[in-house]
């Protein structure tokens, strides 16, 4: 099935949910186990009818859930890749979810939403993926994993993903490792603010608000982002 592009994504007005990195994701707040089991036992059925899932984080309060295709279609020229990204079969089961969630009384909470991934640049992430497959996740074949580059996926989710950006052979003489913080857009601006006044600085926002970065007292530097391309009036 065809990956979605952010127009499409965002054409959905998928209300409780946010398109964070490749996925989908939306949090639901529960008052307790019993709730949150009750509504999981629900969404289990939803996604049985559509023979698809989502993937699932319960914790005091609330339900986390995550939607992606792990046989998405991306075209580059006569050339298909097999990626992880949102279809249209995400956008159905996102839909399904909001109903189910709606029946049982229960909220989203979609500002609370985020996904952190890694970054690290590289002279030849080639040469060196296979060190942080293996580092990261135990397996070789996380290398590539859901992607037409090196970067490096945990097929069940335990660790960040790590992509790897441009270095010289020299290596940079500045940080090389980077975190990104996806966040939906109000909410990244108020994590940019409340960085800013714990003592961060705001020291590039020339692609704001898909990107900002944030240095510590330190000089070390995060990456907030966006992705606008995906968000409804964006």
């Amino acid at each position: 099935m065809d990956m979605l592009g952010g127009s499409a994504i965002a054409a959905a007005a998928l209300t409780d949910w946010r398109k964070l990195a490749q996925g989908l994701h939306a949090r639901y707040l529960i008052d307790g186990f019993g709730t949150g089991v009750a509504f999981l036992a629900a969404v289990g059925e939803a996604g049985d009818e559509l023979g698809h899932h989502p993937s699932v984080a319960m914790g005091a309060g609330h339900v986390d859930l995550k939607l992606v295709s792990d046989d998405a279609v991306y075209r580059d020229g006569d050339t298909e890749h097999i990626v992880e990204w949102v279809t249209q079969r995400d956008i159905d089961l996102a839909r399904r979810i909001t109903a189910v969630a709606a029946e049982h009384g229960l909220a989203a909470d979609p500002g609370a939403v985020s996904a952190i991934e890694l970054g690290l640049d590289a002279a030849s992430s080639a040469r060196i993926a296979p060190v942080w497959a293996a580092l990261l996740t135990g397996h070789a074949e996380s290398q590539g994993h859901g992607s037409p580059s090196d970067e490096i996926r945990d097929a069940t989710g335990r660790v960040p993903n790590l992509w790897f950006g441009d270095a010289d052979e020299q290596g940079s003489a500045g940080q090389r490792f980077h975190i990104e913080v996806y966040l939906e857009r109000a909410a990244a601006a108020q994590r940019i603010a409340a960085a800013v006044a714990a003592g961060g600085t705001v020291v590039d926002d020339s692609e704001a608000p898909a990107l900002t970065v944030i240095a510590d007292q330190e000089g070390n530097r995060g990456v907030v982002c966006v992705d606008t391309s995906a968000a409804s009036g964006g």
